[in-house]
């Protein structure tokens, strides 16, 4: 019997999720203004619980300020004052960050600010001595020094959040992210790791068939580490496998499995009916919440317990309608 945990739709608490003060509203960017984020600040602010933090302001730079931008070697670059690049303020302004990040264990995600030579995940310009950009860009300095100490910490950037296959990917991340911290508690045993991954198997097969088979070989008794070392194992594959977003061909593959447990539970053509549905969302006809809500309506009825409590089938909470968008 595995252990049922509530879905993303039955959680008793908001998520904790790291976020840049700006994108709610706070006045803390360089000329005194904000970057707002309807979407984080109205939608996701439901479900998550943010702890918000800006580097710049938090390094003492102050609001107003001048602009900030990275120099030097695009591996390894410093940040100064766009008018002042003689002075260095990478080590003041790592300070103030890497005492922050000391304290985010607790969190099952972080959104960034794009763009921002500190908080921007990726393409932002670094300058060199002539004072023109190199071709190659970089992260920024909290980003970088963010991913550095949480790896498998689920970060997105807002403008990124636009994309739909994006957005899903992050949510699906940051939900999981926080089943496995609440799942695995101190106390854990391999009994609860199993119950665990019975309830992910068709994420991952969604994700990767080689991770699915490599995670089942993990917990298959046969491995000799230590639980912990095991569970840590396991952790760093299920979400760096997470990490990209699932293609179609794989959601079908999941979704033609999932039909065979009605096998011998309802008439064959009402699992015709299905896959012609799963065949349509092949062909880009319909999206994913279509065959996965047909679906799910028959296993209600007809399927095992087992199948019924599959994080596939609820990710993340129904109301945000992100399956109708992939």
């Amino acid at each position: 019997m595995t252990h049922s945990q509530p879905s993303p739709d039955q959680l008793p608490h908001k998520i904790p999720v790291g976020i840049s003060s700006c994108l709610l509203g706070d006045n803390v960017r360089f000329n005194g203004g904000h970057s707002h984020s309807d979407y984080c600040d109205n939608i996701l602010s439901q479900y998550f619980d943010y702890q918000k933090f800006c580097p710049e302001v938090a390094a003492g730079f102050g609001t107003p300020r001048p602009t900030l931008r990275l120099e030097g070697d695009p591996n390894s670059p410093r940040m100064v004052f766009s008018k002042h690049s003689d002075q260095d303020v990478s080590d003041v302004f790592m300070a103030a960050s890497n005492q922050y990040l000391e304290k985010l264990d607790h969190l099952d995600g972080y959104i960034l600010m794009k763009k921002s030579p500190s908080c921007g995940m990726e393409r932002i310009k670094v300058y060199q001595e002539n004072g023109h950009p190199h071709m190659q860009r970089s992260v920024g300095l909290f980003t970088k020094a963010l991913r550095q100490r949480y790896p498998l910490l689920p970060i997105e950037e807002d403008g990124r959040l636009n994309d739909p296959a994006l957005r899903e990917n992050f949510l699906l991340r940051v939900f999981t992210h926080h089943d496995f911290r609440h799942s695995m508690t101190a106390d854990a045993r391999m009994k609860d790791l199993i119950a665990f991954h019975s309830r992910y198997k068709y994420m991952v097969m969604a994700h990767s068939q080689p991770t699915y088979r490599q995670l089942g070989r993990m917990l298959s008794g046969n491995d000799p580490r230590p639980f912990d070392e095991l569970k840590t194992a396991y952790f760093d594959i299920l979400m760096t496998t997470l990490s990209k977003p699932a293609e179609r061909k794989n959601h079908c593959n999941v979704l033609m499995h999932l039909v065979g447990y009605l096998k011998h539970a309802v008439d064959v053509s009402v699992r015709n009916d299905i896959l012609d549905v799963v065949e349509q969302y092949r062909r880009g006809e319909v999206n994913l919440a279509t065959p996965v809500t047909l679906l799910r309506h028959y296993l209600k009825h007809y399927g095992s317990e087992y199948v019924n409590q599959q994080s596939y089938f609820i990710p993340y909470p129904s109301p945000l309608g992100i399956r109708n968008t992939v």
